[in-house]
């Protein structure tokens, strides 16, 4: 009766996880728009006043509060499903079949914590920047100066790598997750199973490469 309290328990997780990544999946496309301004060749004000508006506005600011917790609760809720999937493995030494278990389901816990690590580094370089917690860097006129900000950081080789190194693991974390949570919430039918996994994987291929232009972009200039 306690195994399948939990192995419900773990389903419910699953599908909540799947929504809250699709939820997330989306996030990035909008996050990426407002990040591709800063190739703007008007100095960065195209992105100064996109930040601006995002940084003022009540609902964006409530989004941002629910954004928080989503990622909090995804990574909680994929932290879990890790450790019920390894518990339920009752030989864990047998090698997987590789025929049926694809590269970016076996590596998800292994890009998804390079991903944290990321954000990690990210929200000390911009959002406690931002909030006041951590010193404006210097050259930056005030901690809302994200432009240079980026400027600074990208310009760097080192930050640069680690950023594109990033975003690649989470292109082959979102290849996978955008498949699975179709599959979690009963979506998969051999009609358009083909089409989500195209879908997913040039959705990735997309981020990666939309992300990566950014850094890239800056090194050149510097």
């Amino acid at each position: 009766m306690s195994n399948s309290i939990v192995h419900y328990a773990s389903i419910t997780k699953k599908i909540t996880m799947s929504i809250i990544g699709l939820f997330l999946a989306i996030f990035l496309l909008i996050h990426l728009s407002i990040n591709l301004l800063l190739l703007s060749s008007d100095g960065g004000k195209s992105f100064a006043a996109a930040a601006d508006f995002m940084g003022t506005n009540i609902f964006i600011q409530i989004f941002e509060k629910v954004l928080f917790l989503a990622f909090i609760l995804h990574i909680l809720l994929g932290i879990f499903l890790w450790w019920y999937n390894q518990s339920a493995r009752p030989i864990k030494y047998v090698k997987p079949n590789v025929s049926t278990t694809s590269s970016g389901s076996k590596f998800m816990i292994h890009t998804g914590v390079i991903v944290f690590i990321f954000l990690i580094l990210h929200f000390l370089n911009f959002y406690l920047v931002k909030i006041g917690v951590v010193n404006v860097p210097e050259g930056a006129a005030s901690q809302h100066d994200f432009y240079t900000m980026a400027q600074m950081l990208f310009g760097n080789v080192f930050y640069s790598v680690v950023y594109i190194i990033s975003f690649i693991a989470l292109g082959i974390h979102l290849n996978h997750a955008i498949q699975s949570g179709f599959q979690s919430l009963g979506l998969e039918h051999s009609k358009y199973t083909n089409f989500i996994k195209g879908l997913s994987t040039v959705y990735a291929i997309l981020i990666v490469i939309g992300f990566s232009i950014i850094p890239i972009y800056f090194l050149i200039a510097a």
